[in-house]
């Protein structure tokens, strides 16, 4: 039993979060913080507020879960032994050994869910199987609790969730990911200032963890912090220069606090990442107009409608000159 306890720990750790890929520094784009903050920012063609998206399609008719007593083990072996009542048989032994490592892994497999094609409902049963059943213990139960809060969440019972959430870091207080994921979940209340905390903590236990300074940098910004946004999407470039997106974040900051120039740099880095980025050529067609670049940035505007012609409702033309105008 004990080979079998961990054989399961294992399993768990290989199917555990990926680890995040760094990459070389770079040079951060010019001080932007002393620009005047009072202006009206410039339009924007996307929502940067973050949420959380379930993904994954419930399946049809899944087979039932393999049940986890406790006495699963005697139970098999007293009704498959065959030498004899007083006797021990170890070929029966085996092989209910073997049939109860089975049913476990089939059961933490539904609870992993790993490529999210298990229904919210069979995520749930499976992770409280496994927790009912102990087959986990200690630490190691940190994401039984994290994947059923995921499961809970999908079926909108948040109170359920945030149990877990804080289950899940009670398990693993040094686990950075869980704080992360705890508040993406504030996020999605909103209490921003939950969230703010939990991501503070999980870049304080690792703080080349470049998703939670993304998404920080979103909620500093969305707080009128922009200073403190900059620096969090700095950092980001900083460890992973070769995702376009990133750079196009920080552009769009560097343009909100009107330093034009930063932002044309930032976003043309984007798009040599990632021609075909839309958002990069709409923000850096706004900076262009900002320095009164009127043909760079008619013609930015003109290559971003044409990979996004959802961008075409933020545009107007006027004696031939691109005017951008605020969504809604």
């Amino acid at each position: 039993m004990e080979t079998l306890r961990r054989s399961n720990s294992v399993l768990l750790a290989v199917l555990l979060f990926a680890p995040v890929v760094l990459l070389a520094a770079i040079p951060a784009c010019a001080q932007a913080g002393a620009a005047d903050q009072t202006n009206p920012p410039p339009a924007t063609p996307e929502t940067l507020s973050p949420g959380i998206t379930v993904t994954g399609a419930a399946p049809g008719n899944e087979p039932p879960l393999p049940k986890l007593p406790p006495d699963q083990f005697t139970d098999c072996y007293e009704t498959s032994k065959t030498a004899g009542p007083d006797t021990i048989d170890y070929i029966a032994m085996t092989l209910c050994e073997s049939q109860l490592a089975q049913d476990r892994k089939a059961v933490i497999e539904k609870c992993i869910n790993k490529g999210g094609k298990n229904a919210p409902d069979v995520v749930v049963q499976a992770c409280t199987e496994l927790l009912d059943r102990r087959v986990f213990i200690g630490s190691d139960r940190f994401y039984l609790y994290a994947n059923r809060a995921e499961g809970y969440l999908a079926q909108g019972d948040r109170p359920h969730a945030l149990q877990d959430y804080d289950a899940a870091v009670k398990a693993a207080p040094h686990n950075p990911k869980l704080y992360f994921n705890r508040a993406m979940f504030y996020l999605g209340q909103p209490d921003a200032d939950a969230a703010l905390q939990d991501f503070d903590q999980a870049l304080s236990l690792d703080p080349k963890l470049v998703p939670a300074l993304l998404q920080r940098a979103k909620l500093h910004k969305a707080q009128g912090n922009l200073a403190a946004a900059l620096a969090d999407d700095s950092e980001a470039v900083r460890l992973e220069p070769k995702t376009a997106s990133i750079w196009s974040d920080r552009g769009y900051l560097c343009l909100l606090q009107q330093d034009y120039a930063s932002a044309i740099k930032d976003e043309a880095e984007a798009i040599r990442l990632d021609p075909k980025l839309a958002r990069a050529y709409f923000f850096r067609a706004t900076a262009f107009q900002g320095l009164g670049e009127a043909s760079k940035a008619r013609a930015d505007i003109l290559t971003a409608v044409h990979l996004d012609p959802s961008l075409g409702r933020f545009v107007t033309n006027k004696d031939n000159k691109p005017l951008v105008t605020a969504p809604p």
